[in-house]
């Protein structure tokens, strides 16, 4: 009796080990941060460049202001150099394009549609702020209209390179 409950432990690991690998392998992958609506998405490969509005997975650049974010908790554990996890947000600028940043985000002088920024994180600590400017080569300005999104409007713009695929919600829920 007891090696069939052994057994049986040991084939519910498997399966659900061999599902995620399948999942991962698939491009699957499930969001639980406050950036996009929870549940499962698919990474689609991209067969062009990222534009304006385009929902993407992103891996972050490994630099001491995401490594501190790891630390605060804003980035989940991931496949990402760093260790992070890829972020999901939509293309808001391409490179040539100004982002002012205020109480809110405008994008060549239009306002960017829920971009309000917040002083502080959930926790109370101060949020480092981006200064604004002109998009540079290579660079994307991220944005989620989720109001506890950590995207460009605190980190800034972030290296095109680091796109692993165009964002596709599977089975997702919005709270």
């Amino acid at each position: 009796m007891r090696w069939r409950v052994l057994a049986m432990l040991a084939a519910s690991v498997f399966a659900v080990g061999a599902l995620s690998a399948t999942a991962m392998l698939g491009g699957y992958r499930l969001n639980l941060t406050p950036s996009e609506p929870l549940g499962l998405w698919r990474i689609e490969q991209t067969h062009r460049a990222a534009t304006v509005g385009d929902l993407v997975f992103v891996c972050p650049p490994q630099t001491p202001l995401f490594a501190k974010a790891r630390r605060r908790l804003y980035l989940a554990r991931g496949v990402c150099p760093g260790g992070v996890a890829p972020l999901i947000k939509m293309v808001a600028a391409l490179p040539g394009q100004h982002v002012a940043i205020g109480q809110s985000v405008s994008i060549d002088g239009r306002p960017l549609p829920s971009s309000t920024i917040r002083p502080v994180d959930g926790a109370g600590r101060p949020l480092e702020l981006y200064a604004g400017g002109v998009v540079a080569a290579g660079m994307l300005y991220l944005h989620s209209p989720f109001v506890s999104s950590y995207d460009s409007r605190y980190f800034g713009p972030i290296p095109a390179i680091g796109i692993l695929g165009f964002a596709r919600p599977i089975l997702t829920y919005e709270p």
